[in-house]
């Protein structure tokens, strides 16, 4: 008994400490706001529709609103050089040995990947996602919600961040029941970004398409 009621005295200890979601999200609006630049090694994990597959790259954010995911071969059979690029007005997304790159304007761009687009904008995360909540993790906090335009696509995102308001992973499930996960470590931040990380060149023999419009 004694140690059922000092669980239960430490979880309410938690929970009266644990920040609103609001106050949780303006922190992690202030870490982001003040960087010009953040790269971090990142997994990737899509499970649904009998598939289980992991990849792992290198991701790069720079204001305003720049990135670029450069994947690399590993846990699955993705080839070193797949890329997906995001700059002022496209969307860039190419796999070594396509014969064709595909462009998206990024005002019609509905990429899972696109969530992350606005932490090198102007933060308000309780903009960006509808019916905002948070919830207590080992990590520290989750914040999920439904990201703005991706209603029809996306049933919620979950953010995990850490006591100092640094996204340590997103969780992203799909109205299909579809979930992919991205995990980030060994993070830089301010640190100089080319514009050329963010150009596509295509290799030799490769064009670049306009992808069809989102339904």
């Amino acid at each position: 008994m004694k140690k059922l009621l000092l669980l239960l005295a430490l979880s309410t200890t938690a929970t009266a400490q644990a920040p609103s979601a609001t106050a949780l999200a303006h922190k992690v609006d202030a870490h982001y706001n003040h960087l010009h630049s953040l790269t971090a090694h990142f997994t990737e994990r899509y499970r649904g529709m009998g598939i289980d597959r992991s990849e792992s790259g290198t991701l790069t954010l720079s204001k305003p609103g720049r990135m670029r995911w450069a994947y690399a071969s590993g846990f699955s059979a993705t080839p070193s050089g797949k890329v997906f690029l995001l700059d002022h007005n496209f969307a860039i997304s190419y796999t070594p040995g396509d014969s064709q790159a595909e462009r998206t304007p990024a005002k019609e761009l509905d990429d899972l990947r696109s969530p992350l687009r606005f932490l090198l904008g102007h933060t308000e995360i309780a903009k960006e996602l509808d019916g905002l909540t948070l919830t207590l993790v080992s990590e520290g906090y989750t914040l999920s919600g439904v990201p703005k335009g991706m209603q029809q696509t996306v049933q919620s995102i979950g953010l995990t961040v850490d006591p100092e308001g640094q996204i340590r992973s997103m969780r992203i499930v799909q109205t299909d029941g579809t979930e992919t996960s991205f995990t980030f470590t060994n993070f830089h931040e301010n640190i100089p970004t080319p514009d050329a990380d963010f150009t596509f060149t295509p290799p030799p023999g490769v064009t670049i398409i306009n992808a069809a419009p989102p339904i």
